[in-house]
Formats: C-alpha cells, structure tokens, sequence
C-alpha cells in the first residue's frame, strides 16, 4: 500500500479531470481525494497498491481534452482505515 500527492499543470480545469478521477480511483480501488488549485492546476492524493494507482492515473490522462504539461509526484504517508475517493470543492 502507497500513498502519492500528484500535481498536474497544463489544460486540466473545466475538462472533467476531477470526476475522471473519482470514476477511475472507484473502478481500481483507490483511496484519497482531488481538487482544483486557484493556480490552473489539480491535486490529489492517491492510496493503494502501486498497480491500482498506476492504473487509474493511466484511465484519468487518457481522457479526451486533459493536456497536462507537467506534473509532480511525491509519496506521502498511508492514511490508515481511508475510505473512498472524494472531490474536495
């Protein structure tokens, strides 16, 4: 079990990235939260298995209109007994 902070900068505001996310963190199991930054850009906090994050990281970038020109990822400690995935306003 990982947990990652991911930021990413580019055309990811108004296309529908924060509910492709929640979408693909419920479809592999992953835990934590997203939201929009004041600056254009998006955070989250991802939590599961490497794969799963991976994986849902891959769903939410593969959508149409997300053009992310950069981005940064650290890991950060595991939140014991998280549960779901949340759009924070």
């Amino acid at each position: 079990m990982v947990r990652k902070a991911i930021t990413v900068k580019g055309y990811v505001q108004g296309v529908g990235f924060r509910y492709r996310a929640y979408n693909a963190a419920n479809m592999y199991r992953v835990t934590g939260w997203v939201r929009n930054n004041p600056d254009g850009s998006v955070s989250m906090e991802m939590q599961g298995s490497e794969e799963a994050i991976d994986k849902a990281f891959e769903t939410i970038c593969g959508g149409r209109y997300v053009e992310i020109d950069d981005m940064e990822v650290k890991r950060i400690d595991v939140v014991p007994d998280e549960r779901g995935f949340e759009i924070v306003m």
